[in-house]
This record gives C-alpha cells, structure tokens and sequence, in this order.
C-alpha cells in the first residue's frame, strides 16, 4: 500500500498525523491542538486543519517529521502486563518491554493484565482500524483454561446459542483441548473484540477463566515467538 504521507497533493487531516506521531489518542491531539501549541508552516493550528506531505509541522519548538515509513511488530505479551503507557497500580506496562525507538507505537487492540499472547503495535492509523473496527472480521484464536470442568449444556449455550451480556449476546467456538475426563482446557475462537468478552461469557456461566492466551489474531500468528519477546512483520 502507497505511504499516505507521501502520496502528491494528498491532504490529512492534522489530529490524524499527531495521534500517529506522537502515539496519542486523536482526542489528545485535538486538546493539543486547541491549545494553540501546534503549529503549521508557522501558523497556529485550529481544530479540522489539514496538512500536506510538504507541510511544515511543530509542537512548541519541536518539528514534527513526516512518517517515512510504517512499522508492524508483534508482541508475545506476558502475564501481569496492561497494554497502555501508564502503570495502573504496581502493574508494569507492555512499553517496558519496547525497545526506546518503538516507544511511540500504539496498540492494536488490548489484552487486559491476567492474559497472555499476541498483541501488535504500528504507527498506521488505517491499519489499527481494519484491524479493530467490527466490520472488517478478524478472526482471533485463544487458549482457555476454566476453574472447572464446563458442562456440556454451557457448552453448548456458548457454542450454539449465545450467551447475554449487558453489551449484547455473546457466542464464541470452543473446540475442547483436555485428552482425559476434564473438560477445563478449550480453544476459543471468536471475530468480535468487546472488553473481556471471553471472561464475561464464562463469568456469566459461573465459572473463572484461570488462563488466557491469545495465539492469533487474523492472519497474524504466534508461533515460536516467546514470552516478552517482539517481532517485525508486514502488513
């Protein structure tokens, strides 16, 4: 795909460019903005100003580079992480384990502290939107392990039918992964992205998720790619 940036007499808009380069919400590049610290080819910026590749962008004394190009890394995210830039509590963040020169990447997606597995960041916007926004269906595989064995009517509520939420119905695909008599250990399979849609379905059941670890997300796999470790891959 063309690089937006750099794509002739294209314009973007301003919130746009400073959420991506700077790895803010496009909420806090308006504040920014609004604060009268932005400016463009040394003109103070206003909320809905758009730039071209050509445009000359400060913050403060600061110019702001045009994005030469876009960055896609995987992550395989420990327990006990929170996929944001700011600690929540003692909780360390998954930007610890970001070497300094990917520090402005954002998140595509979350996994909350107690999960595991595959997260990715990048610095395109448009990427993050197919990748998150509902319409576009992504599949995501996860490995689940339960406080107890799941009745095979949950089962099957969960499966077949659904489970309601307070944000709507919830069905995922549950492939069972115990080889004994316990049935604790599924593989989770779902397209939607809801906040802890997989705990929620269980908890409204009675049962606790103890383990979840997400092994794919679309075309993106783990592999053998190690716990805390990251990876670069394309688009």
């Amino acid at each position: 795909m063309p690089n937006q940036y750099n794509q002739p007499h294209q314009q973007l808009r301003l919130n746009k460019f400073l959420a991506e380069r700077l790895g803010v919400s496009r909420r806090e590049a308006d504040d920014l903005i609004a604060s009268g610290k932005v400016f463009v080819d040394n003109k103070v910026a206003v909320l809905g100003t758009r730039i071209m590749p050509e445009s000359k962008v400060r913050l403060g004394d600061e110019e702001i580079q045009f994005q030469n190009e876009y960055i896609y890394i995987m992550m395989n995210k420990p327990v006990g992480y929170v996929c944001s830039r700011n600690k929540q509590g003692d909780a360390p963040t998954i930007y610890e384990l970001l070497p300094d020169k990917y520090q402005k990447l954002k998140t595509v997606g979350r996994l909350d502290k107690d999960s595991s597995g595959l997260i990715m960041f990048t610095n395109d916007g448009d990427f993050a939107y197919q990748m998150t926004h509902p319409k576009f269906t992504k599949i995501k595989v996860y490995h689940v392990t339960l406080n107890r064995d799941l009745e095979p009517l949950h089962q099957q509520m969960i499966a077949d039918f659904g489970v309601q939420l307070p944000d709507g119905v919830s069905k995922l695909g549950l492939i069972r992964l115990d080889n004994g008599e316990t049935r604790k250990r599924f593989e989770v399979t779902m397209s939607e992205g809801r906040n802890r849609q997989i705990r929620r379905t269980f908890e409204a059941l009675g049962y606790e998720v103890e383990k979840l670890h997400r092994l794919s997300f679309g075309k993106y796999e783990l592999n053998d790619l190690k716990s805390g470790e990251i990876r670069l891959v394309t688009k």
